[in-house]
């Protein structure tokens, strides 16, 4: 048989591959994550340039108010924690450090401001911003993105844009015409300032475009040293200073010198300067400015080992990639855009902080005010722990262990460095500042420790740290505590509140001890210790009411608790014995024993009408006017979204038996305390503990108890998602039959086997797998 003539011609041909489909580029997930939101009302974010978990967070800020004012509190400063104000018209400047979300501030170090005309040297103000160096300025020529910002200056025609590495911010600065330029470095700037706040400044002009050196302050931070290095892409043609300082009673023989015009060192207690340029039609000048907590020196090598070179576009991309990969550790599907901005905006907040708090060779100064060099881990700062134990570090143990790992290593080092032998308490910057209560560094570290992120070998130096910590009799009322189960009324103002924090922080450290398998340590068996303390909110919970209260010492130690308060309100937030909160929400923190707490309060047929109604009750305004950084907007009838103790409170119907009630208010929460608008928070981001909150709750469960190794269950709100995880494992999330009425969950299973208890294991999804939601209009039967 012949082979027709086109067949060898066919097999002569080289075999064709199958076509093969085109792999999707990447979602660029930027466009989702808003920067501005929470910048107006208690939001408290800042919307600059940083890259994630930056040291530098250069960002504008929209006033430069006093922390007193006429010998008091400027109420008004309350407004700009964070520096920017979105409802303000004008900016003063750019500065390179911020906060993000505190209820108290610090911060603002090295404002930068460009100008044009006669040199200015004092700010203005809001009202007459011509008056001064401060510009005028419209959100229609603002764009904020991760890694970028820009503004058109009003009053000065130039176009600011700014980017940023780990430690270098960058500027580039558009001037319009060809007139006399200047940029202006105020080094008495700061955010919560105060003629005293500033304890002294100096520069040095090392050349015609490089600058050094350094600024001390106290305030919150009591003893803070930033060092910085300032470097300009033009020569400048003249430069000066003036001196702001209050009357001296020795000032040497400086005075011989003209220092204010050309002068290469310049020191004082409030100091600014300017440099003189003149500039073509459009021309664009450049500033890189580096940080260092250690020296100068330390500030110049980082500045030429993260941003040797010029190219402004090249470092915005740069760091928009590194948002990418950020954002991208989390991929969600839905098709609601609202909730996509609003997830993705949440995940960008959470990764503002803690900071990274060391020079490119690892060294940074230390708590004992003394260099140090990291060894193993990169150091951190900006420990806002009374916010980010609840849900901030649990979502980074879980996503990101090995960054968490080395911030509980930076925790360690604190501890070292500490002339209190104190676990950090509210830190940053090499300072303690003693901000709210409990020891919740140990929530913390026992999480990491107990979820793999720690290796068990090196648990002993955190079980050490952490027992050590809560053994001090002289902090916040522990000595009463460990005498008589509870810090009495007379002891704190905020004793109940305490007293709860401390029960917690001490279930966590028998947890630890439990975990890595101690008999006796220092002293005592730790976990009989430990497990023994954690009951302690009973002492303080009242049976005749329902709620925690207040209550007097006994009257010897050893004898029987001592009464409770008489005259109490369960709804104020003043005076009643608990900090950023009352009775209502903070009788439900008992994170580590729902089940107890549920049985005090009479059992699940009592406590869910009681739950309810904390959701449903009418709060007059009086009660949260008390306190600064809540409004009517994070408020959910009774229950305080805005402020954190209350954060796993819709969590509890899952161990009362009600699950489906725990779903229809977590979705709730989730629709109405966050919007991807400027004042789209309803209170205070927290360092990222509100986004926290929003992340898991989205994606279905929250660790309602970190420590324990659990989520509780919710409702998710995303259509699907995949966790990619640092040990190369994706955790899946699969929701069936989504929308916004099928809040209810009717089945949920992991890895094909359905879950009979609104529990998830943290160890289970660490190895990867899927969790497979059914939603649906009503509640499941089971």
């Amino acid at each position: 048989m012949k082979l027709p003539l086109l067949l060898p011609l066919l097999l002569a041909l080289p075999l064709l591959a199958p076509a093969q489909k085109a792999t999707p580029a990447p979602e660029n997930l930027l466009q989702y994550a808003h920067p501005l939101v929470g910048t107006q009302k208690m939001g408290h974010t800042y919307p600059g340039a940083t890259v994630p978990f930056g040291m530098v967070q250069l960002s504008p800020d929209t006033d430069t108010l006093s922390y007193e004012l006429n010998g008091k509190y400027n109420p008004d400063i309350y407004k700009y924690c964070a520096g920017y104000n979105y409802d303000d018209k004008t900016i003063v400047g750019f500065s390179h450090t911020h906060f993000s979300g505190t209820g108290h501030s610090d911060l603002g170090d090295f404002l930068l401001m460009p100008t044009t005309g006669p040199l200015q040297l004092n700010p203005g103000t809001a009202d007459r911003p011509q008056g001064g160096f401060r510009s005028a300025y419209s959100h229609k020529n603002e764009v904020a993105e991760p890694g970028y910002y820009k503004i058109l200056l009003d009053d000065h025609r130039i176009l600011a844009e700014l980017t940023a590495t780990t430690r270098v911010g960058l500027h580039q600065y558009t001037f319009p015409d060809r007139e006399p330029a200047h940029i202006i470095l105020d080094m008495m700037a700061g955010i919560y300032n105060y003629p005293d706040k500033n304890v002294w400044s100096y520069a040095r002009i090392e050349n015609d475009s490089t600058v050094t050196g350094y600024r001390q302050t106290t305030g919150w931070g009591r003893t803070r040293t930033v060092y910085f290095a300032m470097q300009f892409s033009k020569r400048f043609k003249s430069y000066g200073a003036k001196k702001f300082d209050p009357k001296q009673t020795y000032r040497g023989f400086w005075g011989r010198f003209d220092q204010t015009r050309n002068w290469p060192e310049q020191a004082g207690r409030q100091l600014r300067l300017h440099f003189d340029f003149d500039t073509a039609p459009s021309e664009k000048i450049l500033i890189k400015f580096a940080l260092s907590p250690v020296s100068s020196a330390g500030a110049l090598a980082n500045m030429q080992a993260e941003l040797p070179g010029w190219n402004f576009n090249a470092t915005k991309q740069q760091a928009q990639q590194l948002w990418q990969q950020e954002l991208a550790r989390v991929t969600i599907q839905t098709p609601v855009r609202a909730d996509k901005e609003n997830f993705y905006t949440a995940l960008y907040h959470a990764s503002l902080g803690p900071t990274i708090y060391q020079d490119v060779d690892g060294q940074y100064r230390g708590l004992d005010q003394q260099t140090h060099r990291a060894e193993g881990f990169t150091n951190y700062t900006t420990f806002s722990l009374w916010d980010t134990y609840r849900a901030l570090h649990p979502w980074l143990n879980l996503t990101q262990p090995r960054r968490n790992a080395d911030m509980v290593n930076s925790m360690l080092a604190h501890f070292d460095q500490s002339a209190e032998h104190m676990l950090p308490v509210w830190s940053h910057h090499a300072n303690e500042n003693w901000c709210m209560s409990g020891y919740h560094s140990v929530s913390v570290i026992a999480d990491a420790v107990i979820n793999g992120a720690i290796p068990r070998d090196q648990a002993w130096r955190a079980l050490h740290a952490c027992v050590t910590t809560a053994r001090h009799r002289w902090y916040d009322g522990l000595g009463d505590y460990i005498d008589h189960g509870y810090v009495p009324d007379a002891r704190s103002g905020t004793s109940v509140s305490t007293t709860l924090e401390f029960a917690y922080d001490d279930w966590c450290i028998e947890r630890l001890a439990y975990y890595i398998g101690e008999a006796v340590y220092d002293g005592g068996p730790v976990s009989t210790e430990f497990q023994a303390r954690a009951t302690n909110w009973q002492n303080v919970f009242d049976a005749r009411i329902g709620f925690m209260r207040p209550r007097a010492a006994p009257a010897a130690t050893g004898q029987a608790p001592g009464p409770f308060r008489p005259k109490f309100d369960v709804l104020s937030t003043n005076g009643q014995g608990f900090i950023e909160g009352n009775a209502w929400n903070y009788s439900l923190f008992v994170p580590h024993d729902p089940a107890g707490l549920i049985a005090r309060l009479g059992g699940p047929a009592r406590f869910v009408p009681h739950l309810d109604s904390l959701f449903t009750m009418p709060l007059p305004d009086r009660f949260f006017a008390e306190t600064e950084d809540i409004t009517r907007e994070g408020i959910i009838g009774g229950y305080v979204h805005g402020n954190e103790p209350a954060h796993h409170v819709a969590y509890l119907y899952n161990y009362a038996g009600q699950p489906h009630k725990t779903q229809a208010q977590v979705r709730n929460i989730l629709a109405c305390q966050y919007h991807p608008s400027p004042d789209g928070l309803g209170g205070n981001d927290d360092c990222g503990q509100m986004s926290a909150w929003y992340l898991f709750s989205a994606l279905g469960f929250y660790p309602v108890a970190p420590a324990s190794g659990q989520y509780a269950l919710g409702s998710p709100l995303v259509h699907g998602a995949v966790l990619h995880l640092d040990n190369g494992k994706e955790f899946i999330i699969r929701v069936k039959n989504q929308s916004p009425k099928n809040v209810y969950v009717q089945r949920v299973s992991l890895n094909g086997q359905p879950l009979t208890q609104p529990l998830l294991a943290q160890s289970e999804v660490v190895k990867g797998g899927t969790l497979e939601f059914v939603m649906g209009a009503k509640p499941a039967r089971k």
